[in-house]
């Protein structure tokens, strides 16, 4: 690794703008896509790479897509990975590519760790509780134990 790019000090700068203004974090995700079009050691060294860089300017790097046909069969017909995949909905009985396609998109979700279930949104809640407290100034009794 030589240095940064102008990218990803931009993305450093507006993380510390708004730390400093709002005093929340931006989580910063790269999503690693096309994985299927790098051979097993350039994808393992992309990985490393990612993960060096990762460590260096705060990232959360996760896999995302591989370069599949069937992505760009659902999107003309309005659906998603997500979607019902039956023979109603695509005129045609799904197949393994409908299944690897919703697998991609279910792996991606849970690596994003979004609040979207009970414990994600308990985990938001107690974080933005934790930046909140983090603006108030502490009280005397905090400071001193009889």
């Amino acid at each position: 690794m030589t240095g940064t790019s102008v990218f990803s000090n931009m993305v450093a700068e507006a993380r510390r703008q708004r730390r400093v203004v709002v005093h929340a974090t931006i989580d910063w995700i790269v999503v690693r896509n096309r994985l299927s079009m790098l051979g097993s050691r350039n994808k393992r060294l992309v990985g490393e790479g990612l993960q060096e860089l990762s460590l260096r300017l705060g990232f959360r790097a996760v896999d995302g897509f591989a370069e599949r046909v069937i992505f760009r069969e659902f999107y003309p017909r309005g659906l998603t990975a997500l979607d019902n995949l039956d023979e109603d909905t695509l005129g045609t009985r799904p197949n393994m590519s409908h299944l690897a396609a919703r697998q991609e998109v279910e792996t991606l979700l849970k690596s994003l760790k979004l609040p979207i279930d009970e414990r994600g949104m308990r985990r938001a809640a107690a974080r933005q509780e934790w930046f909140a407290a983090q603006a108030q100034p502490l009280e005397l009794p905090d400071i001193i134990a009889f």
